[in-house]
């Protein structure tokens, strides 16, 4: 996702807020909004946002796990697993 594709005003998106979130929906698009310049709010689609809250916790899950047992090898790739499928999802 670039960033600078990705950013619309609060104007642009009370004007457009039907198309905005269809675009959203069908590309399954991560927008920033702003107000006054500044970054105020991410809207995305619902379906990146859960499976985002699955990485999350695995991720958070896989943590812990690491810092109970340093020595594991195992931990070390799903790690390494994980990070390139964060970064296809960008």
């Amino acid at each position: 996702m670039k960033l600078s594709e990705s950013v619309k005003s609060i104007s642009y998106l009370k004007a457009n807020a039907a198309n905005l979130i269809d675009e959203i929906n069908k590309n399954q698009k991560t927008y920033v909004i702003t107000q006054n310049g500044e970054a105020k709010v991410v809207v995305q689609d619902i379906k990146v946002y859960e499976k985002m809250q699955e990485t999350m916790a695995m991720l958070k899950l896989l943590a812990m796990t690491s810092e109970k047992n340093k020595e594991a090898k195992g931990i070390k790739n799903t790690f390494s697993v994980l990070r390139n499928e964060l970064k296809s999802l960008q």
